[in-house]
């Protein structure tokens, strides 16, 4: 069985990585998260990829959708992240569609929130729990039959309306209760050690002996 060191001390994890997505707000923060590595991560922006078509019912099957695209088109290792916002009085909804929640087409945040805003709008505030999940998945080569799988969660509120400036995505109209404040209102290192994505990119972290 491979362990956490003798992964550590592969060669792919001493050169370049390609982030599999196309959101700035997620390139950025995973650039913070994974700063330590020894490896030099390359928004896929920086290349002529074309992304994968998102057809996983999972972020799990998304995030491998989208990172062995990345792979397959760069000859590199490929990070992926798929994250979303899990609503309960929504069924769970956005979900998987949490960036094309409004109308189909991926990443228009405002139109995003307006639309979860009318959802809830008749929700009351004792009904109002929801989380965000994420998924990491890197992939050493597009075929890599064991890709490495991390999750995070981050449980909180919807709020009525937004709060905050900061972050991205449904941020300002996520409270979270051990703050006080919006994912929107916490500054970038407050954000990072308690969210999904903090979360996830730290069990990430482990897996490589890094942590």
């Amino acid at each position: 069985m491979t362990n956490a060191s003798s992964i550590a001390s592969t060669p792919w994890l001493s050169g370049d990585i390609v982030v599999a997505s196309g959101n700035q707000g997620k390139v950025t923060e995973l650039a913070r998260l994974f700063g330590q590595m020894p490896v030099n991560l390359r928004p896929q922006s920086e290349f002529s990829v074309i992304p994968a078509e998102e057809t996983g019912l999972t972020f799990v099957e998304n995030a491998i959708l989208k990172a062995r695209a990345v792979s397959e088109q760069t000859g590199l290792p490929a990070l992926s992240d798929d994250s979303g916002l899990e609503v309960d009085a929504l069924n769970g909804a956005p979900g998987v569609r949490s960036a094309r929640y409004a109308d189909g087409s991926d990443g228009d945040d405002e139109a995003n929130k307006s639309k979860l805003i009318l959802a809830m709008k008749d929700v009351p505030d004792g009904a109002r729990a929801a989380r965000f999940h994420c998924v990491l998945v890197l992939l050493k080569h597009p075929e890599d039959p064991v890709p490495l799988i991390a999750q995070g969660r981050w449980e909180g509120l919807i709020l009525h309306e937004p709060h905050g400036d900061g972050g991205f995505g449904y941020d300002p109209l996520f409270f979270v209760p051990s703050h006080g404040v919006s994912a929107a209102q916490l500054d970038s290192a407050e954000k990072n050690a308690i969210s999904h994505r903090g979360l996830a990119a730290a069990e990430m972290l482990a897996l490589l002996g890094q942590s």
